[in-house]
């Protein structure tokens, strides 16, 4: 009952009601302890309960019910879904104020500020991060990259070593009784991966896909070679501008959509066409030392997918891996086609800064 009044709140902004829920579900779900009332506020235990953020398809259906909400050009439907998500965390914000107040009331101000944490820039929700936040991620961008520059040549060189021979060890061991005194290693020709890149740059995942765009470049000495694509519902190779917008990362997005053929007669994400003009174009650059990541939330706005298009990619590459910013619990719902393109190659889903490097650092091969 309480979600189907939040689904009802969110679609009109409507502040006092919101305001109103936020202090009822901490009040219902938020208190921890043994205490006559409670010990405690928390707000995330209150919003694992009640995830406000798988309400988005609810809401946008309420909002196309409404008259003459869905008809304007204002509303397509990626506008709306960036409205929504900002409405939805306007009401987290509200939540985690709610039970801050709350605990200040029964333990005091001083008490907040010496257990308060400042969340990091890496740890920022891409498909929830606003402009400042952003300006932050794009700062983070070279610290990052050396550290996962670091990481990368660490395995590199352990895997350089290469891997025990077991035949080979067992022959040497003759001439010791039978103990590998010394092992042999099966060595490994060192040769690093080329990595493509095709990212969806539009709407609220454009934030998402232009820091990866960024950190790969910074990462470039890493690999072979690097090319990256990016696309609405047209593909154009972008990797000149991101080698030329290392200096100027603010501005990166709207040059690509200014430079970069990656819109045809309309600005909503078409993935079923842009992988198939991918596979058709630019097939040869992908080959059998080739690792593609795919960066997008897989709305098709209820295109074609594509599927068979995806196929004929994986069958070129060494590896693909789909890089989703949307949280598991919305893959399938609505316009996603999350399933269907996981059922090709592996998705992992991939929030913020920190589990893109954790994912790049383990996914890339050495």
């Amino acid at each position: 009952g309480l979600r189907e009044r939040l689904v009802a709140a969110l679609a009109a902004g409507d502040d006092a009601a919101l305001n109103g829920l936020a202090a009822e579900a901490v009040g219902g779900f938020g208190g921890y302890g043994s205490g006559p009332d409670s010990d405690g506020w928390s707000s995330y235990r209150t919003l694992a309960r009640l995830r406000p953020e798988t309400l988005l398809v609810r809401v946008r259906e309420r909002l196309r019910e409404a008259p003459g909400t869905a008809d304007g050009p204002e509303f397509t439907d990626r506008l709306l879904d960036d409205e929504i998500r900002r409405r939805i965390e306007a009401f987290r914000e509200r939540v985690r104020t709610e039970a801050r107040r709350r605990v200040a009331e029964r333990r005091g101000r001083d008490h907040v500020a010496r257990r308060a944490v400042a969340g990091t820039a890496d740890s920022v929700d891409f498909l929830l991060a606003g402009r400042t936040q952003l300006e932050e991620l794009r700062r983070a961008v070279g610290p990052l990259a050396r550290k996962l520059a670091t990481r990368l040549a660490a395995r590199r060189r352990r895997a350089a070593r290469g891997e025990i021979d077991l035949r080979r060890t067992l022959r040497r061991s003759l001439s010791t009784g039978g103990v590998p005194v010394r092992p042999a290693l099966r060595r490994r020709r060192p040769g690093r991966p080329e990595l493509v890149l095709l990212c969806d740059v539009s709407g609220s995942v454009a934030g998402f896909a232009q820091f990866t765009m960024l950190l790969v470049q910074a990462l470039r000495e890493q690999f072979a070679r690097v090319r990256v694509f990016a696309f609405v519902n047209r593909v154009d190779e972008v990797t000149g501008l991101i080698a030329r917008g290392a200096a100027d990362p603010a501005g990166l997005g709207e040059r690509i959509l200014a430079e970069a053929a990656v819109t045809g007669w309309h600005g909503q994400s078409d993935y079923g066409t842009a992988l198939g003009e991918f596979a058709q174009r630019y097939a040869r650059a992908v080959g059998p030392r080739s690792v593609v990541f795919v960066l997008g939330d897989a709305r098709t706005n209820g295109a074609d997918p594509g599927v068979a298009a995806l196929r004929l990619i994986a069958a070129r590459a060494r590896r693909v891996y789909w890089l989703n910013p949307e949280q598991p619990a919305l893959w399938g719902t609505g316009d996603s086609a999350a399933p269907a393109y996981a059922g090709v190659v592996e998705m992992h889903a991939c929030r913020n800064a920190r589990r893109l490097a954790a994912l790049i650092a383990r996914l890339t091969p050495v």
